[in-house]
C-alpha cells in the first residue's frame, strides 16, 4: 500500500512517506500542506474533530484532481492522503505532497489540490467544541446539512 498515491487511512499520516512517493529526479521542487486540527475557529475552543468519508468515492475524486494537476502543471507528481476517524488537536488531516520541475507550479498545484478537496470529495467533519457538536456542511463552510448530519444515498453516516 505504501506505493499508493491518493489515500483515505484511518491512522496518523507519515509526511515523509508521501514526499517520497513524489521524489522523482526530474523534480527541481517538492511541496507539502499539512492540514492540521485548530483549536480555535470563529471563536470556539475545538475539543477535537470527526472526518468520516464515502471512501472509495473520495479516492477517486483525490485521484482526480491529481490528474487535474498533472495536466495544468506538466511534469509534476501528486500524493493526497486524508485522514478519518477522530483527530484531536494538532493532529495531522490532510497531507498533499507535490513535485515538479520548478517550484511555482509546484506551490500553485498544491493549493489548488487542497482548494478541489474542498469542493469536490466527500469527506464530512465533525466539530465537537466545550459546549456542543456540529456538522460543517460541506467543506467550503458554505452551507449546513438539511438534517444536522451528512446523507449519502439515504444512508445515514
Amino acid at each position: 500500500m505504501a506505493d499508493l498515491l491518493y489515500e483515505i487511512v484511518n491512522e496518523p499520516i507519515q509526511v515523509e512517506s508521501l514526499v517520497k512517493k513524489v521524489s522523482v529526479r526530474e523534480a527541481g521542487a517538492i511541496t507539502t500542506f499539512i492540514g492540521t486540527v485548530r483549536e480555535w475557529t470563529k471563536g470556539k475552543r475545538t475539543i477535537y474533530l470527526e472526518y468520516q468519508a464515502y471512501i472509495p468515492m473520495a479516492v477517486k475524486m483525490l485521484a482526480q484532481i491529481g490528474k487535474e494537476i498533472e495536466e495544468k502543471w506538466t511534469n509534476t507528481k501528486v500524493a493526497i492522503t486524508h485522514r478519518i476517524g477522530r483527530l484531536d488537536i494538532s493532529d495531522i488531516a490532510v497531507v498533499i505532497a507535490v513535485s515538479s520541475p520548478h517550484r511555482k507550479a509546484a506551490y500553485e498545484a498544491n493549493e489548488y489540490a487542497i482548494e478541489r478537496i474542498k469542493q469536490i470529495v466527500p469527506i464530512w467533519k465533525k466539530e465537537h467544541w466545550e459546549d456542543g457538536e456540529t456538522w460543517i456542511g460541506d467543506q467550503l463552510e458554505k452551507f449546513p446539512y438539511k438534517d444536522g448530519k451528512p446523507i449519502l444515498k439515504d444512508v445515514e453516516l
